[in-house]
């Protein structure tokens, strides 16, 4: 009710619960919510009066004959008023969307349906926080809520201060209890095999958006088969407005398949759900968009893009030299350049110097890379040069041994020293007194009249010294003679293959991220190490060949896969009426690019559309095509918030496989934490590792090992048991017999390509250490980062994750085969762990395996030394580690 308090000098005030209304010599004024804590009390001895502070337009005014019991009651009036007006917004909006919030969680529940996290956020959109609102108030103001706010006000601010998202996760596991319960013969039906829990807790998590991590032979195409079927089962979808993405065209052909078969067992509609590949369903969504479906580049869908890289070199190269010049400059010297930052690892060794380092094209052995950059710029400069050559007169002293200049060039008599320094000029390595080696070195030449050219460690790994080296060299009469195909005695270049193959993996990567030469130039700018000679020169190179493909593509009326994805793409993004699927969801998510989770995204529509994108960070082995792992990693920062659900059961490999394999491929913490079990139980062969002496003996041994599995095979009227030996590269499959052995099917694929099939038995050929071995230490070259997505900074992470997929193909039995003294570091790993045996060619358990203890990469091995026999590491010349027999 409203109250009235009035002055002895004949003013009166007026509290209606919002406001106060005053009137005061002969006018009326009225003070809305914060406005009324310009109305105060102020108190001159025994007298008190009514304040009214002033404003821009008005001075302050002081209205006496205020009684003290009026005074604090209008104190009380003017704090509850300011307060309910600091808080009125707020209030009004909680109070609003109460009732909704509220009523949605009770019928949800009450008809066992999801509540998606759009539906919630949408009443709870604009909601302020808690806190927030609290942070408004003073103290004061805050400890008296109790008494200032009315019950609805305080019911209103207490749903603020509710956890909303909380309480949708307590309805949303009450309806999947409920769900479990009711829909358990839906559940035993809906595919050949009953759902697991896991599986089925999956289907019916029927949010916006959900991330399934599947475990390997863990059923994703089961769970997606059967969200199909839940989803239309209970009307939340009609079946052409379901759409099933896959990365291949087998996949997708096993999904429709899947999907039809076993929806009309169950008698649900099923026409118009369409399973597709993103290149198939991109070329149809343009069409339909365009009216003219793009037709893809003969070159780029049979799989021969690499061969249109080297086409499009090789006539670069004949029509235009300076293109063919910095071809070859990039391929035979920038192209060797190590990715490590520390300068890369020694690859050859020098037994007359006893020194360990760089083959170069010559044929020698320098010390650091960088003087293998110098050396071999000058052989394919056809310039005769001696490396490391003493000094020809004795210039030893106190203080310094016998002078070896870096280079030295008989025909002219000139000297050259290459100095291992920064720009800043310290050195790249700590050597104390290297700066006064530097200057004695040039006071010889000069106390002896001997010319000196010079180059730095700066100048030359950049590439900008060469030009330098060059106008010197020729001013002291050596002649320069660039030869691209002069005969290589020594170390191998960089292949015309390998540098193509570059290229298209650059290009994809730039097409897939949208990266235009703008863009490209600021990232190169952005970061000093990359702002190089190097860089600039594979850029170059770069956009050369990508506006000539660009040119073959308009010249042919075609696409390729990138340049559509992102075309269909942006066409879904401009007119969102093309993306008419409710129900959206995406296989091997980690195989995912970025154009593909963009045309993905562009598919989800503000409110309303549910995707659910399986796959497993740990089989993520396709960077090199252009996938981006993190948009499986970082689902939400792409799509939205996002609901996670795992499946660790498999029903493929045993107990004791799935505990290697995981503890294997968890060693890098960068992959998601999963605990993978075995539908079978505990138990199962041991993973074995058969070690043979030599690389040659490995035949013999796959040999061995299959006529083994041949002989304990089961009888051929239980149908024939599988093998299939997987390589990491091609050319592995010489390691694999020809002959046929009895009851078994024994088939040879690379890891790549084994990926989503299984087998009987798994046997890996050839896992030793070096460049082509598995692990594979072709580095990636450093110019990818420019354009692809971050890496995974673990040693070897997408090679151990190639491992895994390997292993886990197996039902029964994985076997690898290495060379002593050449094992892999992953060999290694393995033998650490207690489910792994090590056996010889014959099968019989072997002994001990000796990991190195300096670099924990190689094995101690036997040898001859000068001193009679020794051990040493296996990676020598990178490690020098030694001990006694």
């Amino acid at each position: 009710m409203p109250q009235t308090w009035t002055g002895r000098t004949g003013w009166t005030l007026t509290c209606d619960g919002t406001r106060l209304t005053l009137a005061a010599d002969g006018r009326t004024e009225t003070f809305d919510g914060l406005e009324a804590a310009r109305i105060g009390v102020s108190r001159l001895g025994p007298r008190r009066a009514l304040t009214v502070a002033a404003t821009d337009d008005a001075p302050a005014r002081r209205l006496p004959g205020l009684t003290g019991r009026d005074a604090s009651e209008i104190t009380e009036a003017v704090a509850r008023i300011v307060t309910r007006g600091k808080l009125r917004g707020a209030l009004l909006l909680a109070a609003e969307r109460r009732p909704y919030f509220e009523r949605l969680l009770a019928t949800r529940v009450r008809k066992q349906r999801w509540i998606a996290h759009d539906d919630a956020a949408a009443i709870l959109a604009g909601l302020p926080r808690h806190a927030d609102v609290l942070a408004l108030l003073t103290p004061a103001e805050r400890g008296g809520l109790e008494t200032l706010l009315s019950p609805e006000e305080r019911t209103a601010l207490a749903f603020l201060a509710q956890d909303h998202l909380a309480q949708v996760s307590r309805a949303n596991d009450e309806i999947l209890r409920r769900e479990l319960a009711t829909g358990r013969p839906f559940f035993a039906r809906v595919e050949k095999s009953p759902l697991t829990e896991e599986q089925a807790r999956a289907v019916i998590s029927h949010d916006n958006r959900v991330r399934v991590i599947a475990a390997a032979g863990s059923g994703k195409t089961s769970v997606m088969v059967a969200r199909a079927a839940y989803a239309i089962r209970r009307g939340f979808v009609r079946p052409e407005r379901v759409l099933m993405l896959a990365f291949n065209a087998d996949a997708a052909k096993e999904l429709q398949e899947r999907v039809d078969s076993r929806l009309g067992a169950l008698g649900l509609p099923h026409a118009g759900l369409k399973a597709s590949t993103f290149h198939s369903f991109g070329l149809a969504l343009i069409g339909e968009a365009t009216g003219r479906k793009p037709r893809i580049a003969p070159w780029v869908e049979g799989g021969r893009d690499v061969e249109k890289v080297q086409e499009i070199v090789d006539r670069l190269r004949d029509q235009d030299l300076d293109f063919r010049f910095k071809w070859d400059l990039f391929r035979l010297l920038y192209g060797k350049v190590s990715a490590a930052a520390d300068g890369g690892e020694p690859d050859s060794y020098d037994p007359t110097a006893k020194r360990a380092g760089f083959g170069t094209y010559r044929g020698e052995t320098v010390r650091s890379e960088d003087e293998r950059l110098v050396a071999d710029w000058l052989f394919l400069h056809g310039v005769d040069y001696r490396y490391d050559e003493p000094y020809p007169r004795n210039v030893a002293d106190h203080a310094h041994g016998r002078y070896r200049a870096s280079f030295h060039y008989p025909a002219a008599g000139v000297w050259h020293e290459h100095w291992s320094v920064r720009a800043d000029g310290s050195p790249v390595e700590d050597v104390r007194g290297y700066g006064d080696v530097m200057a004695w070195k040039r006071k010889v030449h000069a106390d002896h009249g001997t010319a000196l050219v010079e180059t730095a460690w700066h100048s030359i790994m950049d590439h900008s010294g060469f030009e330098a080296l060059a106008r010197d060299l020729e001013r002291h009469g050596v002649a320069l003679d660039w030869n691209p195909d002069r005969p290589l005695p020594g170390a191998e270049p960089l292949e015309h293959e390998r540098l193509a193959r570059l290229m298209r993996t650059f290009m994809s990567h730039v097409k897939s991220g949208a990266v235009t030469r703008e863009s490209l130039r600021d990232r190169v700018a952005a970061n000093p190490a990359f702002d190089t000679a190097r860089t600039r020169l594979f850029v170059d190179l770069y956009w050369r060949i990508h506006d000539a493909w660009q040119s073959e593509l308009e010249a042919t009326r075609t696409v390729d896969f990138d340049d559509m994805l992102l075309q269909a793409a942006a066409l879904v993004e401009h007119d969102p009426r093309l993306a008419r699927w409710d129900l959206v969801m995406v296989d091997e998510f980690q195989d995912t690019s970025r154009a593909r989770a963009r045309l993905t995204k562009a598919l989800l529509r503000d409110r309303g559309t549910h995707l659910l994108a399986v796959g497993d960070d740990w089989q993520a082995i396709n960077r090199f095509a252009g996938a981006d792992l993190s948009v499986m990693t970082d689902f939400a920062a792409y799509f939205g918030p996002a609901l996670t659900r795992r499946l660790q059961t498999t029903f493929r490999t045993t107990q004791t496989t799935a505990d290697v394999a995981g503890r294997f491929v968890s060693r890098n913490p960068a992959q998601i934490t999963k605990s993978v079990r075995s539908a079978r139980g505990a138990g199962g062969a041991p993973v074995t590792v058969v070690r043979v002496a030599r690389h040659d003996a490995v035949p013999a041994a796959v040999e061995a090992h299959l006529a083994r599995l041949s002989a304990s095979s089961r009888p051929a009227a239980a149908g024939r048991t599988t093998v299939d030996v997987l390589g990491r590269y091609g050319f592995d499959q010489k390691l694999v017999p020809a002959r046929r052995f009895d009851g078994l099917d024994v088939r040879f694929r690379t890891v790549h390509r084994s990926k989503g099939l299984e087998a009987d038995h798994i046997v890996l050929p050839n896992v030793t250490s070096g460049t082509y071995g598995f692990p594979s230490t072709i580095p990636d070259d450093p110019v990818l980062t420019l354009a692809m997505a971050d890496g995974d900074a673990y040693r070897h992470a997408e090679e151990r994750r190639l491992l895994y997929v390997a292993l886990t193909r197996a039902r029964q039995t994985v076997t690898l085969v290495t060379v002593t003294g050449r094992e892999s570091p992953f060999v290694l790993e393995l033998l650490e762990d207690p489910d792994v045996e090590v056996v010889d060619a014959d099968g019989v358990p072997a002994g001990e395996v000796r990991v190195c203890p300096g670099c924990g990469e190689g094995t101690l091995v036997r040898r001859d030394g000068r001193y009679g026999e020794f051990y040493g590491c296996s990676t020598f010349p990178r490690c020098h580690e030694t001990a006694r027999v």
